[in-house]
């Protein structure tokens, strides 16, 4: 009769992340990685460094030898996939907006026509 696996939260594993203590979470299984420990920095949920490092099949193996328990579920954040805000359609009462610009960029321009203009006319013939 086997008995059932322990199991831990989050913060349980990542309390365990130092060169004495090594856990790591992997495909929702807790595992002791201190031995390994050059390789793995332990306290973090690796499932994704886990499959894109393609360990061997010796490698794959060898967890049964490390495995604690399994993780909660509940307790691994979960990851959101961002949605940018939807564009509102064009309105026509910012046309104002435009205008400003507009403005802001056209008044400067002026004035330093202006500027120029009063000191070409101004300007005595040497």
């Amino acid at each position: 009769m086997g008995r059932d696996p322990k199991v831990y939260t989050l913060v349980e594993v990542s309390q365990h992340n130092n060169a004495k203590d090594c856990w790591l979470v992997i495909e929702g299984k807790v595992y002791n990685v201190t031995k390994f420990l050059e390789d793995h920095p332990g306290g973090k949920d690796s499932t994704d460094d886990f499959e894109d490092v393609g360990h061997s099949t010796s490698a794959k193996a060898m967890m049964d030898e490390f495995y604690l328990g399994d993780i909660e579920t509940s307790t691994i954040l979960t990851k959101v996939k961002y949605t940018p805000p939807k564009k509102p359609h064009y309105d026509q009462d910012k046309t104002s907006e435009f205008f400003i610009k507009l403005l802001q960029f056209l008044v400067p321009l002026l004035i330093l026509g202006l500027a120029f203009g009063i000191r070409f006319y101004t300007k005595s013939p040497a």
